[in-house]
């Protein structure tokens, strides 16, 4: 079989350190393997066909219903990620096909608005919000898989999207890759986009990190991964070069002073906050509005855990649009 040559392929190209797709701790349910992928292929395709995958064109990265074409969304955001994970993984002989996998599920549960709306349905919510934990329960609960709850990942996917970020720490090394390529990405790309904004000039920029990260966004991509890449490739672990990270933090430091707690990401909160609450305490009342979702659940489900993901699930546009219709008037029209 195909997948008996590729499990093969995996033990003579990757290091001993790697994760195996053949050695995989295995899924929530039994399920018989596939012919032509590995258990790792098969978690990927699953989760790029999964509708919560496909919202995430349509939620908020850092800037909320930008006016143009290039600013970042969630789903650009997650193909960032992917793409530099695998460059790593590839370079390091380490499972590509895991990683990807990873990365393409690891924000897969992010509210609208981004962190701002992270926050908020955090404070509302009595069962509180953490993004990377909604992943796996978007994946484990909220998503199909023929006719079955959940996408029944393997548990190394699972645990890669549960300690993607924070002081958390992935049990595989192709997990760290993630954490690692989602910073270095929302950094960069996200200073791309405040630029674009007019949030940021690349004057504003430290010089002491430009000198040595790069002055501008693929400089510093190419020069992180190249770290990452050339101080992990003799060692049992990955991670930048002490020297390189530090700067890296410095300029994380920098862009939540300058960008993400600046005054008008403050504003965007509070209307967000406004926006949300309304939608949130509507949907609490009136649960028969939730259609199909209310499908998932129960007759029992406690109310909050179905409005909570609910209204998590959505994107932005459609959470604006949800709230005009229920409690902005109708425009008066000449006829």
């Amino acid at each position: 079989m195909i997948r008996k040559d590729l499990e093969m392929r995996e033990h003579q190209t990757l290091r001993e350190i790697a994760t195996f797709s053949d050695q995989s701790k295995g899924r929530l349910r039994p399920e018989e393997p596939c012919d032509v992928r590995t258990d790792f292929q098969r978690d990927r395709d699953r989760i790029l066909h999964s509708k919560s995958f496909r919202r995430l064109k349509h939620k908020t990265q850092v800037y909320i219903a930008p006016v143009g074409d290039h600013f970042r969304t969630r789903l650009t955001h997650t193909l960032e990620v992917s793409q530099i994970g695998r460059t790593i993984a590839r370079a390091l002989r380490l499972n590509e096909d895991l990683t990807e996998a990873i990365a393409l599920a690891h924000d897969i549960g992010h509210t609208p608005f981004g962190h701002s709306g992270e926050k908020v349905i955090n404070g509302i919510s009595p069962y509180g919000f953490r993004h990377y934990e909604h992943s796996l329960r978007v994946v484990d609960h909220l998503e199909w898989h023929k006719d079955q709850i959940g996408l029944n990942l393997t548990q190394e996917v699972r645990d890669g999207i549960l300690n993607h970020t924070g002081e958390k720490m992935a049990s595989t090394l192709e997990g760290y890759i993630v954490k690692l390529a989602d910073r270095i990405a929302y950094i960069n790309h996200d200073i791309d986009d405040a630029l674009r904004a007019g949030s940021l000039s690349k004057e504003d920029i430290p010089k002491d990190i430009s000198a040595v990260l790069g002055d501008s966004c693929g400089h510093r991509i190419d020069t992180l991964i190249k770290d990452v890449i050339s101080y992990s490739v003799d060692k049992d672990f990955v991670d930048l070069s002490p020297a390189i990270k530090k700067k890296m933090m410095d300029l994380r430091e920098f862009m939540f002073e300058n960008v993400y707690l600046d005054q008008r990401s403050k504003e965007q909160g509070e209307r967000i906050q406004l926006l949300l609450t309304a939608l949130y305490d509507y949907y609490i009342k009136n649960p028969k509005d939730m259609g199909e979702h209310m499908e998932l659940y129960s007759e029992d489900e406690d109310i909050h855990r179905v409005v909570t993901d609910y209204v998590a699930g959505m994107t932005d546009q459609f959470a604006i649009e949800r709230f005009k219709d229920l409690y902005l008037p109708d425009r008066i029209r000449k006829v």
